[in-house]
């Protein structure tokens, strides 16, 4: 149906966004839900190094989430394929008694440029885009029932309206700068985590050198229990940046910002393994992952 030009590499990922898991129906708004959807899914071709090209959906809804909902949905969604450059290829749909999407994206590199999760060596620099825990800020105010309150909706942006650094990301596998790279969706410890084991390597970070999301006074002091900022930087999900490894030789050639995305250098690969946060002090403390894990045992 559709083929990659002569001398480039299809790169492919599927994402599932499922209702109770990954949003709420009641909370999310339908807009929300369709572009979030792609844009999540899109992030894995940007942590490659990945232009972003065409993508299959496929949807299973109650019967009363058709007609206006739906609607709304795939507005997002088409916003979200607008931003990207992205094409609908296909996909199918299903009646099921909870919403599911299920998105495969396709995007095309060069040969041999798309960059891994296992390539980090000790003695690389670690970089991160963005501010942490941003996403996880517009989380909070959800689930606290604030989300409606004009005050806060600037801080919903990030959560609801991620943007995935896909030309940055090109910039860098096209460069060859990148020795590891991945998207940030389960949280800094644990996304760090499964870069440093695919790799072989441990990390150590420097505490002051993280891009903390701001946490309002106002919100610290509503009673409302929100986590601070080193908390979300460190363990926040759904920011859907790029965690990334540079050579030492290389790290200089990184900027500071690029294509309107911020750079970040927030600490070095080492032997051994598991990450270790450093502060100005010159004390140290092992990270556990705290992130998102499916399958992890909650309370």
């Amino acid at each position: 149906m559709f083929g990659s030009a002569r001398g480039r590499e299809w790169v492919i990922s599927s994402d599932a966004f499922l209702e109770d898991v990954h949003f709420l129906a009641r909370a999310h708004p339908p807009e929300v839900v369709g572009y979030k959807a792609l844009a999540r899914a899109t992030s894995d071709l940007a942590a490659m190094g990945a232009t972003p090209r065409f993508f299959l959906l496929n949807l299973a809804l109650p019967h009363e989430r058709t007609g206006r909902w739906l609607d709304k949905c795939l507005r997002g969604m088409a916003k979200a394929a607008r931003r990207f450059g992205m094409k609908l290829a296909g996909g199918d749909t299903a009646r099921n008694r909870m919403i599911a999407l299920n998105l495969t994206v396709l995007g095309e590199i060069a040969p041999g440029r798309a960059v891994l999760r296992l390539g980090a060596r000790a003695g690389d620099r670690l970089f991160v885009t963005g501010k942490l825990g941003a996403a996880q800020l517009g989380l909070e105010i959800v689930l606290r029932g604030i989300s409606r309150q004009a005050r806060w909706r600037k801080f919903l942006a990030p959560h609801y309206y991620p943007v995935p650094p896909v030309a940055l990301g090109r910039w860098l596998a096209s460069r060859m700068f990148a020795s590891s790279m991945m998207d940030l969706s389960d949280g800094l410890s644990t996304d760090l985590t499964r870069l440093c084991q695919a790799s072989g390597v441990g990390a150590r970070i420097w505490a002051d050198r993280l891009p903390m999301a701001d946490v309002p006074r106002a919100l610290r002091r509503s009673g409302l229990r929100f986590p601070g900022p080193l908390h979300l930087a460190l363990h926040g999900g759904e920011d859907y940046q790029l965690l990334f490894t540079v050579p030492e030789r290389l790290a200089d050639r990184i900027p500071d910002s690029r294509d309107g995305v911020k750079i970040t250098k927030i600490g070095e690969m080492v032997r051994g393994h598991g990450i270790e946060l450093c502060t100005p002090d010159g004390k140290s403390t092992r990270v556990a992952p705290q992130g998102w894990d499916h399958f992890a045992l909650r309370k």
